[in-house]
């Protein structure tokens, strides 16, 4: 299983994060976000781990710039971006960088609209709807990923921790789990926005990654 932490932005804390050789770094550039870039840490990631832009309804220029600035590996879409942006954004890039498209889960998610981004996008991210567009800090119903008819690779977010194992060990024996390649861990790791608990992302890793 893979391993995505986002919302990084400290350099020193990243360079730690590094020797644990996570499968992606999120960097979140969304003005609303308390984990917000303003200036790309300057920090040597090597390039097996994937280093992730997180983008919010942006134009695609701006999406474009930020990639190709600070050599980003993937592009997570984590707003209403329609099929038709994925597909010009996916014209724009460079052809060796992917797109993660995130959506919001709850009881009245609508699973067949998967179907018009499966052809643009490398991967879904299913998290936890709330006030915020990531980051919320809670854990949604997974039984509502039975749903889910996409063989599209996920990623699962929203509220997961170190208390989280145990639950994610039984999910991966259901067949909900079949396109699950890993998880996505951000506010329960924080120590404050931005800034991880190193030795937690550790324990979390050692047990399920």
């Amino acid at each position: 299983m893979k391993l995505k932490v986002c919302g990084m932005r400290n350099a020193e804390n990243i360079a730690e994060l590094v020797r644990l050789k996570p499968d992606f770094i999120g960097f979140i550039f969304h003005e609303k976000s308390s984990r917000n870039v303003l200036v790309f840490p300057e920090v040597i990631i090597p390039k097996s781990i994937k280093k992730v832009g997180v983008f919010v309804n942006e134009p695609l220029a701006y999406v474009l710039e930020i990639v190709l600035k600070n050599g980003l590996d993937c592009v997570q879409l984590h707003g209403d971006e329609t099929p038709a942006y994925c597909l010009d954004l996916g014209k724009r890039m460079p052809v060796n960088i992917e797109i993660i498209k995130a959506f919001p889960v709850d009881a009245t998610f609508d699973f067949c609209q998967l179907d018009s981004y499966e052809c643009f996008v490398s991967y879904f991210l299913f998290d936890t709807k709330g006030p915020k567009a990531g980051g919320n800090g809670k854990v949604f119903d997974w039984s509502l990923l039975a749903k889910n008819r996409s063989k599209k690779p996920f990623l699962l977010s929203g509220g997961l921790g170190v208390a989280s194992v145990d639950e994610l060990r039984r999910f991966m024996k259901t067949p909900m789990s079949d396109n699950c390649i890993g998880w996505d861990v951000n506010s329960k790791f924080e120590i404050r926005p931005g800034f991880k608990n190193i030795d937690k992302i550790k324990e979390f890793k050692e047990k399920l990654v």
